[in-house]
């Protein structure tokens, strides 16, 4: 499956190069799409699958993430197929994100499959669950954006 047009590819290498700059993560297509992992898959390209109309990235979240950010932002977000019964958030990446939230939400999603590790390399203690969502994703964005 493949990005349409240069805004769609310009979206997925800006979404690689997030993905890519964590540590010890690697890229590798399953499905026909293209996913990072750190040992685990965190990110999954959604390049129109099954016919979608959108480019998206499906990741793991934390409880309530998906919920909340679909309620609020449902152009934006979405729950996937296959792994949205899992707690998995689809984020549109074509239609001009946010991509320091983008950003942070990769990371969260890297920080549920990633070693104690991995996690130590990145510099960072797992966020705390705040009051609310969005402030524990937003501050993980910080220092991400390419």
């Amino acid at each position: 499956m493949k990005p349409v047009g240069r805004s769609e590819t310009a979206a997925v290498a800006r979404l690689r190069a997030i993905c890519l700059a964590l540590p010890g993560v690697t890229e590798k297509i399953s499905w026909g799409e293209p996913t990072w992992r750190a040992g685990k898959i965190f990110a999954q390209m959604d390049t129109h699958h099954h016919g979608a109309d959108h480019l998206a990235v499906w990741l793991p979240a934390r409880a309530g993430v998906q919920e909340a950010l679909v309620e609020e932002n449902p152009e934006q977000f979405f729950r996937p197929p296959y792994v949205g019964q899992k707690g998995w958030i689809g984020v549109r990446i074509d239609r001009r994100p946010d991509w320091r939230i983008v950003a942070g939400l990769v990371r969260d999603a890297y920080r549920t499959v990633a070693s104690p590790g991995l996690i130590a390399r990145l510099g960072a203690v797992p966020s705390k669950t705040k009051r609310g969502w969005r402030a524990a994703w937003r501050d993980s964005a910080k220092g991400l954006e390419p």
